[in-house]
């Protein structure tokens, strides 16, 4: 991703800021896995887009066998450093991070709602060591199968801000029950 330029088959953050795109999706594991797409370039798409005035929503998370060896947080703190190292935490204000277990990911699949807070309080922790302040500030959300069923008690952790909705967004009744908790944990 580059501010702007010839580049032929890209989408540069200009284009994005110019159809009135605000929030912008990097470091999928789809794109990682697919397009093989590092830590450090997901670092520098996410410097071109604070560059731009863009909000990068950073997806982070690990996959199956990952979570099994217990390398989450190995794999959740890699992730975010290569943001922190390239840029400082200061870069981290006005962000948003999507813990997005690869294991949960269109799997019907979705981890407990105390499995979640859990990485969540890890993330915020890992930013703190960094700047307390961004940390408090930032908005993290889990992604991961979220549905109509289990986004109320997802939305009641303390760290989890949000959701990042994949194909429940597709449902209509299932996307609106979303909504719904989603204002109601807002407001409480």
């Amino acid at each position: 991703m580059n501010l702007a330029g010839a580049f032929t088959g890209e989408v540069s953050a200009n284009m994005l800021k110019d159809v009135g795109a605000q929030y912008i999706i990097i470091g999928h594991s789809e794109r990682r896995t697919y397009h093989k797409e590092s830590d450090e370039v997901i670092a520098e798409k996410f410097a071109v887009l604070k560059e731009a005035g863009l909000t990068p929503v950073l997806c982070i998370g690990e996959t199956e066998a990952e979570n099994e060896a217990g390398q989450t947080e190995e794999v959740c703190a890699r992730q975010i450093d290569a943001v922190l190292k390239t840029l400082g935490a200061p870069a981290m204000k006005d962000t948003v991070i999507a813990y997005e277990p690869v294991w949960a990911i269109g799997t019907g699949k979705s981890a407990t709602p105390a499995q979640a807070q859990a990485v969540h309080k890890f993330i915020r922790d890992h930013i703190a060591k960094h700047d307390a302040d961004v940390a408090a500030g930032i908005i993290i959300q889990y992604g991961g199968s979220v549905n109509d069923k289990n986004a109320a008690e997802l939305f009641a952790q303390p760290d989890i801000d949000g959701a990042l909705v994949g194909g429940a967004s597709l449902k209509a009744d299932a996307f609106a029950v979303i909504v719904k908790a989603a204002a109601a944990a807002k407001k409480a």
